[in-house]
């Protein structure tokens, strides 16, 4: 088997630091790690920790002060290549949503595919098949304001897998949800992973979360102190569970 050592990461940070511009705050000091194709990952840390700068700067939505990141070996270099990243192979998951609250739940999802070349009759059946996998088929026309905060994070969710990515970052995405969403949202974006094989990248306080995935990462004070997969931590990797929302294969077909 090829170690990861000897693989293309998919996307790598490497002696990444954040410092902010007053210089009170060193959010990351010289993080290095790579995630690589259909990893599963646990970023866990306590609030202040740093685990959310680090999640902004792998999707590029924050800036580095020191380091680089690396996608496919090569560095990634401005706003123009994030923004060309995130249209198509980074997907993105807040713990705030973030949905338009003026458009519904399947113009959420549409705005993803804009511009991709689609015409609007292929947009808005993309978006619905979307919304129908993650359980919000008969919530198309809802607006965010009529939807429940599980509703709204899973049409996030939707949104943020319109393209296809290859790797799919989720900031605390349980975070403003009860015990009973959080478990289903977790569940979903575990059913995606291992259906779809993207990487998954979920930053949590939560060690339950985390031990649902084969890859923790521990962060304390904007560094990496732990960096193991569950098998080296005498666990045995298990799949996945079942979600009833993604149980036709024409529905995950649809993704491809």
């Amino acid at each position: 088997m090829t170690l990861e050592s000897e693989r293309m990461a998919l996307i790598r940070a490497d002696n990444v630091s954040r410092v902010f511009p007053d210089g009170s705050v060193t959010a990351l000091r010289n993080v290095s790690l790579a995630i690589y194709e259909g990893d599963c990952v646990a970023i866990l840390g306590k609030s202040g920790s740093g685990k959310s700068t680090l999640i902004h700067i792998l999707g590029g939505c924050d800036d580095p002060s020191a380091g680089v990141v690396y996608w496919r070996g090569e560095p990634v270099r401005g706003q123009e290549e994030w923004r060309r990243l995130r249209s198509g192979s980074i997907g993105i998951i807040f713990q705030e949503f973030l949905l338009l609250p003026a458009l519904t739940a399947l113009e959420n999802v549409e705005m993803a595919l804009v511009g991709k070349g689609h015409s609007a009759q292929a947009r808005r059946a993309r978006a619905a098949d979307l919304l129908g996998m993650v359980g919000l088929g008969a919530r198309l026309d809802h607006l965010p304001a009529n939807l429940s905060g599980g509703e709204r994070q899973r049409v996030a969710i939707a949104r943020s897998i319109a393209n296809n990515p290859q790797l799919l970052l989720a900031d605390e995405p349980t975070g403003n949800l009860d015990s009973v969403n959080s478990e289903s949202i977790i569940d979903l974006l575990l059913e995606i992973q291992r259906r779809q094989g993207t990487a998954l990248v979920i930053v949590t306080h939560d060690e339950t979360t985390a031990a649902r995935c084969p890859r923790r990462i521990v962060i304390k004070d904007g560094a990496i102190i732990e960096d193991r997969r569950l098998d080296e931590m005498g666990g045995k990797e298990t799949a996945a569970p079942r979600v009833d929302v993604l149980e036709s294969e024409e529905q995950v077909g649809s993704l491809a």
